[in-house]
């Protein structure tokens, strides 16, 4: 069963934002060569995540930042030195990775779907890791 580690750098600019990594995503699964097996996606942010939602309709991105600063708000109580709290439970609730099935080499998606980088303490650079299991 062979293996590969790819690392890619993105920039925020703001902060809170989704960014679409499915072109960076594609571009690691054909320099593998892998034609069946699994691909885990992966922030080591703290104040960052990785989900899968819908890439048409881009309301469905401003309405996830609305719900997500409503749901947890940066509130002046928190003892957090840096003041990024909030950022801190996003990327809790959201989570830090993602697993895609590799069939035919080709990444299985729903109709909709994409995956994204998600921001909650921008704007920053920050590195996504994609490990990249044959079988």
């Amino acid at each position: 069963m062979s293996q590969t580690l790819f690392s890619f750098q993105i920039s925020t600019d703001e902060k809170q934002s989704f960014t679409n990594l499915d072109r960076h995503l594609q571009d690691a699964l054909a320099n593998s060569g892998v034609k069946d097996g699994i691909m885990v996606v992966y922030c080591p942010h703290t104040t960052g995540g990785i989900t899968i939602n819908e890439n048409a309709d881009p309301d469905v991105k401003r309405d996830l930042k609305l719900g997500l600063n409503e749901t947890f708000p940066n509130k002046p109580e928190y003892v957090h030195m840096e003041g990024n709290s909030d950022g801190h439970m996003k990327s809790s609730v959201v989570g830090a990775s993602e697993t895609l099935i590799i069939a035919d080499g080709r990444l299985v998606f729903g109709t909709w779907q994409s995956v994204y980088f998600c921001e909650f303490d921008g704007p920053r650079t920050r590195t996504v890791h994609v490990k990249i299991i044959e079988g």
